[in-house]
């Protein structure tokens, strides 16, 4: 069985139980995730180490904040790729897009169900 695209209690626990600001917090992901991604797809495409490290550290902590562990661990490798300045990210995209696409359906299912309550 796959793994959730993110972890509703750790969400919650963020949050302080507070189902209206995850949902808010929700939308400010969704609305920015898009542009994180392409943030890190540009860094790696022109071997900009210094802004894939930042974009993978934003995309880190964004993540983080719904308990998506996939996500996460993908941006922590991109993150290390480019505080290293190794940007060998060949094959990074299918997964990584994968997880993205996941963990943004999975929000999505989310708000709407908050916005139900």
């Amino acid at each position: 069985m796959p793994e959730p695209a993110f972890d509703r209690h750790v969400a919650l626990l963020r949050v302080g139980g507070d189902e209206e600001l995850l949902k808010e917090i929700a939308d400010i992901f969704l609305e920015d995730y898009p542009k994180i991604f392409a943030e890190i797809e540009a860094a790696l495409a022109c071997g900009d180490a210094r802004r894939l490290e930042q974009s993978a550290h934003t995309l880190k902590g964004s993540a983080g904040n719904f308990g998506a562990k996939a996500v996460v661990e993908t941006a922590s490798r991109l993150e290390q790729m480019g505080r290293t300045g190794r940007l060998d990210g060949d094959g990074w995209e299918t997964p990584a897009s994968r997880e993205m696409n996941d963990l943004g359906q999975a929000l999505l299912t989310l708000r709407a169900e908050l916005e139900a309550l």
